[in-house]
């Protein structure tokens, strides 16, 4: 019964749907919406990738439908995105195109299992800073990766996209590099002051339009798509060397983490700005997986949620999966009905989509906010942004996790304390020998040694009282701390009574030795008027012993 609810959790059901009576005529013209906006998108990054539009083109129809019906958000749009072309890049120089339909079938079985896993809630240990310094690094590496095209140039023979841009530059032929910079400035006007004129104009699509027609009219020497097919291609296993199928591991599992992160990151965003209910993150990954290993079968690219496309789905009033599907259909039937006039848009008019694409991930405000916080979320979003750009997405989020970790453990160091405070009144002849301290914030691997240096320090006492009543945090480092401070003040003379371990922190404290370490298990008290009272009790009968002592010497004279 319970591997039954298990499997039924994540696959998907009639409740879907159950709005959709409702919302259809809403879901439809979203989906047709975001099919016109999709379009050129799907063509550019498949370009860009180096798998070619026609991959493209395919991810976001197989994948868009697939990851539509099994996924766990009711209105993410999924396909091709630009964060997954950075990836597919040097996987295509090093590889060769045929890698990318297996790459895409193995990332997808990873990203599956690890929703059947239920790893989806991982995503939410990435700190905002990391998330948003990765943002802005992939920005940047689209807009260098269309830099090439932009000048009319080739890529560069590097696999880092701001020495590639610049390797390109040094190949711009000066008599025709004029007219796919035009190509690129008019599709960025179009682009950014057609919303102005109504929000609801697509401007990616009139302006590749616009830029197609000046092009086939004038005869002017752009590079053009090329030839599409005039329908999908049938869905058959990827064709790959055992040999280099372990080559491929590592890529594959770099696109796996990419895929996973993007579109749990997606469908979060979406379900925080929308009315359309929660996302199942598990259900997401299993969803995303199996868009990635139909994409594959049919050549595509692997797939991810896309936050710019489920943007436009939610402003144009999708509510429900019906809206993406839709979109698909709408790619679809361009595949169908318009492939041989998709194949003369210039590659320019692409690139310039993607350039203005990226300059609108990155948010000023947003930029501005992190910034503007703490100076240690400074540093994690700009390392971040710069490994991003220079060495690897994945690993970008891995040290950027690991900076933002180590400053999250500082902070926590810094939150801990060790005070010494007063004993409660009527104060006794006797309290000058009895020194009370309180711990409070956290005490662990990273603070211990600090937070009690101050107390094994203490001098001209007989008795400590240490309260842990206050104390938040407590590891085996922090424990076993503690034991080693009662055994070097036992070893002094000193005795020591511990008040108010919480039930939380007994287990540990228990395992590690603080309780066997106290001179006697009477030492162990949960009220601090009884632990002061046995403190005084104790130091009285020292100071009577040692004035017994003395008169006894003082009558031997």
């Amino acid at each position: 019964m319970r591997i039954a609810g298990y499997v039924r959790s994540l696959l998907p059901s009639w409740a879907d749907y159950r709005s959709v009576t409702r919302t259809w005529r809403g879901d439809i013209i979203a989906g047709i919406t975001v099919g016109i906006v999709a379009l050129p998108l799907a063509l550019a990054f498949g370009v860009s990738s180096g798998a070619g539009a026609e991959a493209g083109l395919i991810t976001a129809i197989v994948a868009g439908i697939v990851a539509a019906v099994f996924g766990g958000s009711n209105i993410q749009v999924s396909g091709p995105t630009g964060a997954m072309v950075v990836v597919l890049g040097p996987i295509v120089a090093s590889h060769g195109v045929g890698a990318v339909a297996t790459v895409s079938l193995m990332a997808g079985i990873v990203v599956l299992g690890a929703g059947a896993a239920k790893l989806g809630r991982i995503v939410s240990y990435i700190p905002w800073p990391v998330i948003e310094g990765f943002t802005l690094g992939i920005a940047v590496i689209i807009f260098l990766q269309q830099v090439p095209a932009a000048v009319g140039s080739h890529p560069g023979s590097s696999s880092n996209a701001f020495i590639s841009a610049v390797q390109s530059l040094t190949h711009v032929n000066v008599a025709t590099v004029a007219w796919p910079l035009a190509s690129v400035a008019l599709v960025a006007l179009i682009m950014v002051f057609a919303p102005r004129i109504h929000k609801k104009l697509p401007g990616s699509i009139i302006a590749i339009i616009v830029v197609s027609v000046i092009a086939a009219v004038s005869a002017i020497p752009l590079a053009k798509i090329g030839l599409l097919p005039s329908s999908l291609p049938t869905p058959r296993l990827p064709s790959f060397d055992p040999g280099a199928l372990q080559a491929l591991v590592g890529p594959a599992l770099a696109v796996a983490a990419l895929a996973s992160i993007e579109s749990l990151l997606s469908a979060r965003v979406a379900a925080s700005i929308s009315d359309t209910g929660p996302y199942d993150a598990d259900r997401e990954l299993v969803g995303q997986g199996l868009a990635s290993i139909a994409s594959g079968f049919f050549g595509g690219m692997p797939a991810t949620g896309a936050i710019a496309r489920t943007a436009v789905n939610l402003r144009s009033g999708g509510r429900t999966r019906l809206a993406a599907i839709v979109h698909a259909i709408v790619l679809l039937g361009v595949v169908y009905l318009a492939t041989g006039v998709v194949s003369q848009i210039p590659l320019a008019a692409l690139s310039g989509v993607l350039m203005v694409t990226a300059t609108r991930m990155v948010s000023v405000s947003t930029v501005r906010s992190v910034i503007g916080s703490t100076r240690s979320d400074t540093v994690v979003f700009i390392v971040t942004a710069i490994i991003t750009v220079s060495v690897d997405l994945i690993v970008a989020v891995g040290i950027g996790i690991a900076v933002a970790a180590f400053f999250a453990l500082r902070n926590l160091a810094r939150s801990g304390g060790v005070h010494r405070e007063e004993l409660p009144t009527p104060t006794q002849p006797e309290d000058e020998h009895i020194a009370l301290f309180r711990l409070d914030g956290a005490l662990f691997f990273g603070a211990a040694d600090r937070m009690l240096e101050r107390v094994t320090r203490i001098d001209n006492v007989s008795v400590v009282i240490i309260r842990m009543s206050e104390l938040q945090v407590l590891d085996a480092t922090g424990a076993r701390v503690i034991t080693e401070m009662i055994h070097g003040l036992e070893r002094r003379g000193i005795t020591v009574l511990i008040k108010g371990i919480q039930a939380k922190h007994l287990r540990v404290a228990t395992r590690v030795g603080v309780i066997t370490s106290l001179r006697h298990q009477n030492h162990l008290f949960t009220d601090l008027d009884k632990a002061v009272s046995h403190a005084r009790s104790h130091v009285s009968r020292i100071v009577a012993a040692s004035s017994s002592e003395a008169r006894t010497k003082n009558s031997s004279r």
